[in-house]
């Protein structure tokens, strides 16, 4: 007889949502739509979990392929508890073609649903299954694009600051050279005054040259960081960077796991503060990611999706900032909107996310359904 945590069965709602107003102009990202995978765990006992993954820039339906042909065989039938068993088999049975990439993304929509099944089962919502390590967690305004220009970087930052928070991120390189981007994080310094913590995001925009040429002009006006100044596997870039600037330099966002992590823990770290995202291993991997940070003194502020990783913040005592974009607001029953500079983590069990009925209906473009 099937235990009431039996996964019974898996099914994916693949997503294509218009933006709310103008698309985000950052040269990276398509300009028409926003891409999520929405995938639901069933248990024998009736308790569903809810994972999602947004790729940035395409791959919907080779993310559905994939959880389809590769991941749900390995999953039906398990046990949902089983949540660090089951990240075991997907990383090794998806090794030929995994350690990285698609297949990572799939079994991070796997591990973020089985968690949200296990705090359902206990009645407790993530950060307190956890241990709770704190009550709120500061964030910082993310979205201060590029492709806005200079007063248009400035009104963003100004919207946030609005909000209460106590710190923005703007972004530089991709789309105009970096004397100009020098310029406009001058700019912001002197209308946001001396109090508001500045963050910079190269976005891998740069060569390590350069971003050492302007970040000696950028020291100047004493920005909290510079984020992925490199190609992210250019890690003796990162070195060079750091020991060049006053100011820290930080990322991780577009590394795999804590295996692709490994050589920003070298003693001593260059990299104060790592960014890991929660779709490049899931949350068990967040956590074990964090758990090492603190070993080296090393502070984590995951990359996006701060209503999730909010959870993790709330348990570790190595937080650091979580990133605020409001861009899918839109999408929650409930939205985790920052308030006076800090998110409270919620109380429903499990992550407590819901994706609005009409949203799951209205922009549906795919997705599957398999049974035990």
């Amino acid at each position: 007889m099937a235990s009431p945590t039996t996964i019974t069965a898996l099914r994916t709602t693949l997503l294509r949502v218009p933006f709310i107003g103008d698309p985000p102009p950052n040269g990276i990202m398509p300009p028409t739509h926003r891409e999520l995978l929405v995938l639901e765990i069933e248990t024998a006992g009736g308790v569903t979990g809810m994972g999602y993954l947004q790729p940035l820039s395409g791959g919907l339906f080779t993310l559905d392929a994939c959880l389809k042909e590769m991941i749900a065989p390995k999953v039906l039938g398990r046990d949902a508890t089983e949540v660090e068993g089951i990240w075991t088999t997907l990383w090794k049975s998806t090794y030929w073609l995994g350690r990285g990439g698609i297949a990572t993304f799939c079994q991070s929509a796997v591990d973020i649903a089985l968690w949200d099944i296990v705090g359902k089962r206990a009645g407790l919502p993530l950060h307190r299954l956890w241990g709770n390590s704190r009550s709120k967690v500061e964030a910082y305004g993310s979205g201060c694009w590029r492709g806005l220009g200079r007063d248009g970087m400035i009104a963003r930052a100004r919207h946030f600051t609005s909000m209460g928070l106590k710190a923005i991120k703007m972004q530089v390189a991709h789309i105009r050279p970096w004397r100009e981007d020098v310029r406009n994080v001058h700019a912001m310094r002197d209308a946001l005054g001396p109090d508001i913590e500045i963050m910079i995001d190269v976005n891998m925009g740069w060569s390590a040259d350069t971003a050492i040429q302007a970040g000696h002009h950028i020291d100047e006006a004493d920005p909290y960081w510079l984020e992925e100044p490199v190609v992210c596997e250019d890690f003796e870039g990162y070195k060079r960077v750091a020991a060049a600037l006053k100011t820290r330099v930080v990322g991780g966002e577009s590394h795999f796991t804590r295996y692709d992590l490994r050589p920003f823990f070298v003693s001593p770290p260059s990299t104060p503060i790592l960014q890991p995202d929660p779709m490049r291993g899931g949350l068990t991997e967040l956590r074990k990611i964090a758990a090492v940070a603190e070993t080296w003194g090393i502070a984590i502020a995951p990359h996006l999706f701060h209503e999730l990783t909010v959870h993790l913040m709330a348990s570790i005592p190595n937080a650091n900032y979580l990133e605020y974009m409001d861009w899918n607001d839109d999408l929650w029953i409930e939205p985790a909107i920052p308030i006076d500079g800090f998110l409270k983590p919620p109380e429903a069990p499990g992550h407590g996310l819901r994706f609005k009925p009409e949203i799951l209906r209205d922009c549906r473009v795919g997705g599957f359904e398999v049974k035990a």
